[in-house]
């Protein structure tokens, strides 16, 4: 079979899952074609092992005249495929205009292209005028995909109720773990850090305005009060980090930016409660990892992060989206509402105080990694998926 992947600008959690798939379908027999930016095969390394990389400057803001640029170029990369699957609201939106003939009346799309899938990433948290642009990309993503993932129960809503011809739930597992640290590895980050004997708060994640830092800050005044004072060590790089460094300074907040890092498995073991604070996400590798690390977990109740904690089960029906999560309900993690940083505060001041909470939470993290979906239940899923869709065309 030959698959297309198609994917924008990404510095994250899409590249690496884009990489894991093709991977994947090669090793089963597939030629796979993955279509994006330069930046991003720079990145990733999509190549190698039975997969091919081409070029297309899918940027990740509307340029009208790159965009069509971007069309006519996947128009004719995706003419040989079998099935073509673009992952992202933009890279979909741009592959259905280059996957289908425009037919009479607003934002149809005749079938005469590959079929194709979509998997939406991202929910759209702005608002104005890039929210009424994304809401007209949603629309032709709806109408022009023969099936469109979400990875979280709200983007899955939201394809329904725009007319989507059939939606499913997409799998986004973080990659295989690696080795877990051991105590000497504890022991060394938390001196590096300076922790001592305090309390270690742990977040990771791009500093940008979806991961709700302003309100970790906010909590991290509060905490400051507290004997010994706990230290917030937040990873990552991003748009953000200047204001949230001055603000940091001047409120002389007990948080330390700690830019981008390639040992979190080992700042995880190091810490005492790993917070993931953020205004919207779908499947957040950083939680997959916190669980698989067996840490105590605060988080906000958004997204698809209830379903990845066990506060709301998804039936393993098997059906097109394939494997789900399996077993038995289990609460893995205190959930707290968005933008609350009295909550916030509060639920990271329960867990510092009560070790037992603290011990129970992280051995049902733990337990709770070993029923999410791996990378070969991802494969398995869009595998199955490819061929019933190729199967119709034909």
């Amino acid at each position: 079979m030959r698959v297309a992947l198609v994917l924008g600008t990404s510095a994250g959690g899409v590249g690496r899952h884009v990489g894991s798939v093709a991977a994947g379908l090669a090793g089963r027999g597939a030629q796979v074609l993955v279509c994006g930016p330069a930046s991003t095969e720079e990145l990733f390394g999509f190549t190698g092992g039975g997969v091919r990389f081409a070029e297309v400057d899918l940027a990740d803001r509307p340029r009208p005249v790159s965009d069509a640029k971007a069309v006519a170029r996947l128009r004719s990369l995706l003419r040989g495929a079998d099935v073509v699957h673009a992952h992202g609201l933009r890279a979909g939106a741009l592959a259905v205009a280059a996957c289908a003939r425009v037919a009479p009346g607003p934002l149809r799309f005749s079938r005469g292209g590959p079929p194709l899938v979509v998997t939406l990433h991202n929910a759209v948290i702005a608002g104005g005028r890039t929210a009424a642009v994304y809401g007209t990309l949603e629309r032709v993503v709806a109408r022009g995909a023969a099936r469109v993932l979400g990875v979280s129960p709200d983007l899955e809503e939201r394809m329904r109720a725009l007319g989507a011809r059939s939606v499913g739930h997409a799998i986004v597992p973080a990659p295989a773990p690696q080795a877990l640290p051991g105590p000497a590895v504890r022991a060394d980050l938390r001196a590096e850090l300076g922790a001592g004997e305090r309390p270690l708060i742990i977040t990771v994640g791009r500093l940008a305005e979806q991961k709700g830092l302003p309100t970790l800050l906010d909590a991290a005044r509060d905490w400051a009060g507290r004997t010994p004072p706990p230290l917030v060590a937040i990873v990552g790089d991003g748009p953000l980090e200047d204001g949230l460094r001055a603000r940091v300074e001047a409120e002389e907040l007990p948080v330390r930016l700690l830019g981008r890092r390639s040992d979190v498995a080992g700042l995880l073991a190091a810490c005492d409660v790993a917070v993931v604070p953020s205004v919207w996400e779908g499947q957040p590798l950083i939680v997959q990892e916190i669980l698989r690390a067996g840490r105590p977990l605060i988080a906000t109740r958004v997204g698809g992060i209830p379903g990845m904690v066990g506060a709301e089960e998804r039936p393993a029906d098997g059906g097109a989206a394939g494997p789900l999560l399996h077993g038995p309900e289990s609460e893995a993690a205190l959930l707290v509402p968005p933008g609350d940083a009295g909550a916030l505060e509060r639920a990271v001041s329960r867990v510092l105080d009560d070790p037992a909470l603290a011990a129970r939470l992280g051995s049902a993290a733990a337990q709770r990694s070993a029923l999410l979906p791996d990378e070969d239940d991802a494969v398995d899923q869009l595998a199955g998926l490819y061929r019933e869709l190729a199967g119709t065309r034909r």
